[in-house]
């Protein structure tokens, strides 16, 4: 507007003196001001550190684990004033399993399952797929579904049993859960395997698996998978994408074991991680 109007046009228009005008211009910003701009500094360095994931609500706990108590209100205010936001999650689309085979199917035994109160009792799985230039990697995990850790993964080129075996392996050399576990999956061709089965009885577990075309009887292990693309590879898309499957296996393992696992605060957990979750217990 100055280089429209003389300052004393602008003045005028507003009732302000001149005089009034040059002491506001002059004055120090309030001590309100000065601790919004302290507080803007610490929300941009806790966004930054988590590659922009995190919103409000994580970013409020994250500065209290510093003993920082703030308004997650105030939070999000500054963080809108800076352009500042989280990962939003994309609008939950049910994703149902090709189960057309004649493998055995085991009953939906989560459904009537009580609520998991500590580590290996219920474990959750599923299989997904992300694009590289050399072609999709397919990715099986599994969820302890009470502290949402991720137990057990494998990863490979193509979608056969021995994926999920190898996950299970992995989870069962970890963990070395106690008999009677009960294992959930969908009901693919992978997890009805032969292979696969003979691996839950020796472990003596129990093999659970959703009802025909219903994702929402995996749920946790539906949003583990969402939070991944959202938080993983969507970042990686925006990079340029995985040139190679290693690339991409190499940036699971960064984002589940080292991130997910041990750092990334889950609103389920009361805002703590899996990892330190579990720990409590201790």
């Amino acid at each position: 507007m100055k280089a429209e109007h003389s300052l004393a046009q602008l003045c005028a228009a507003f009732d302000v003196s001149r005089s009034g005008y040059h002491a506001w211009k002059q004055a120090e910003p309030s001590a309100r001001a000065q601790a919004d701009a302290v507080l803007a500094a610490q929300i941009k360095a806790v966004h930054e550190a988590q590659r922009g994931r995190y919103g409000s609500p994580r970013i409020q706990r994250e500065l209290a684990a510093q003993g920082q108590r703030h308004g997650q209100k105030r939070i999000a205010r500054l963080m809108q004033a800076h352009g500042l936001r989280g990962r939003c999650p994309r609008r939950f689309v049910p994703r149902t399993t090709d189960s057309d085979h004649d493998q055995p199917i085991a009953p939906n035994r989560l459904a009537q399952a009580p609520a998991p109160t500590g580590p290996n009792q219920i474990w959750v799985s599923d299989l997904t797929y992300v694009a590289t230039r050399e072609g999709w990697l397919y990715v099986a995990v599994i969820l302890d579904l009470w502290s949402r850790r991720v137990v057990g993964w494998s990863a490979g080129p193509t979608l056969q049993a021995c994926l999920v075996v190898a996950a299970l392996r992995m989870a069962l050399k970890q963990r070395q859960p106690p008999r009677g576990l009960l294992h959930h999956s969908d009901r693919g061709v992978q997890y009805a395997s032969g292979e696969h089965r003979a691996l839950i009885v020796a472990a003596r577990l129990v093999l659970s698996m959703s009802r025909a075309g219903n994702p929402y009887d995996n749920a946790a292990m539906e949003s583990f998978r969402a939070t991944y693309k959202r938080e993983c590879v969507a970042l990686a898309e925006e990079a340029g994408g995985y040139a190679t499957r290693a690339a991409a296996q190499l940036d699971f393992f960064g984002y589940a074991e080292q991130y997910y696992n041990r750092a990334r605060r889950h609103s389920a957990l009361g805002y703590k991680s899996p990892v330190d979750f579990e720990t409590q217990l201790n």
